[in-house]
């Protein structure tokens, strides 16, 4: 039951149910391949846990990796019950001197980045490394707004989380404890939504003017496209 309901919310949300189970990040329309030069992997509606622990196997792997959107990450469990379990964390500090640590962040992106290297052997040559070949941000700042996007289904809310329960955004549990920047965020996504917005209808116009001239054109080079495919274009 579990393995036909995530394969139908793969197809609504565009994803090969085919590599769905397997494939580590997976692309809205298409598989990726590993190690490639960048992956920019979009994390709003993700589990923290279950993409942190993703993303932190591929580091290990030596792939480059860029979490955007990170303060729409979800978190199982209400607002309430992550909060106290966040103050709770906050009051762990070392008693002679505080400033030494342990510190707590209170950006979304701090968080992942936290709970990723959490996952890691940080301390070690092996793990720093990995750990360095990782980027997060809140929002989508350029240039990775015009970078492909990826999401890992296996950690994805919607196949992993029953419907029904309750869950919280990261975004909103920074605030609730310290976060200051979620305005300015949310203004800066705004704007990009927008130019975003406007960029798609200009490329589907045009990409509605190129399939009208193919079609005008195929019956002028009807008698050079099988010369042009016996030589493999």
């Amino acid at each position: 039951v579990r393995s036909s309901a995530a394969s139908d919310v793969y197809k609504r949300q565009g994803i090969n149910a085919e590599y769905g189970a397997r494939a580590l990040f997976s692309p809205r329309s298409c598989p990726t391949k590993m190690f490639q030069k960048l992956v920019v992997v979009d994390c709003k509606d993700h589990l923290l846990g279950r993409l942190a622990a993703k993303i932190a196997k591929e580091l290990l792997n030596g792939q480059h990796i860029v979490c955007v959107r990170c303060e729409e990450i979800n978190i199982t469990g209400t607002l309430i019950r992550n909060r106290l379990k966040y103050m709770i964390f906050l009051r762990k500090r070392k008693n002679t001197n505080p400033k030494k640590g342990p510190f707590h962040y209170r950006a979304p992106s701090k968080i992942l980045w936290r709970v990723i290297r959490g996952m890691l052997p940080h301390k070690t040559t092996r793990g720093e490394k990995a750990l360095s070949r990782l980027k997060v941000f809140e929002g989508v700042p350029p240039p990775y707004d015009k970078k492909k996007k990826v999401i890992v289904p296996d950690a994805y809310r919607i196949t992993r989380l029953r419907p029904g329960r309750r869950f919280t955004v990261l975004g909103d549990l920074s605030k609730k404890v310290g976060w200051k920047h979620s305005h300015v965020i949310a203004k800066l996504e705004k704007q990009r939504k927008v130019k975003a917005s406007s960029f798609y209808r200009r490329k589907k116009a045009l990409n509605h003017v190129k399939a009208i001239a193919v079609k005008n054109a195929a019956e002028k080079l009807s008698t050079v496209n099988p010369l042009l495919e016996s030589y493999g274009y």
